[in-house]
């Protein structure tokens, strides 16, 4: 898994934005075994301490969490990837809309627009 990484955020929180979107999207499922920090450092081409913290920080939202010498798993609150989901969700519409508005188009226009383009 090859990432870009910007310049101007630190590369934890990077990581951490991509390992919350493999969470809500299912690449690592509920209740699973993640790779291990050097794995994912490894995988990733960041170094292991950059990659612990930003696991470090999943384990603080509650996202993962360490079952001593067994690693890291993904949460099994499903209630919680969903809220995490329906949050990043609500982030990309605003997003959206904000830049829409930009070039001048109101919310009614700007769905149009989204309907109008096919997957």
């Amino acid at each position: 898994m090859e990432l870009t990484f910007e310049n101007n955020i630190p590369i934890y929180i990077q990581l951490l934005d991509y390992l919350k979107i493999y969470l809500i999207s299912g690449v690592f499922k509920p209740g699973e075994k993640l790779p291990s920090v050097r794995e994912f450092a490894t995988t990733f081409k960041v170094n292991p301490n950059t990659m612990q913290k930003a696991l470090s920080e999943l384990e603080n939202k509650n996202l993962i969490y360490t079952e001593r010498t067994n690693g890291k798993y993904v949460t099994n609150n499903k209630e919680l990837i969903e809220k995490l989901k329906d949050e990043y969700a609500v982030t990309l519409a605003k997003s959206y809309f904000q830049g829409m508005k930009r070039i001048g188009l109101g919310k009614a226009e700007s769905i149009k627009y989204l309907e109008g383009i096919d997957e």
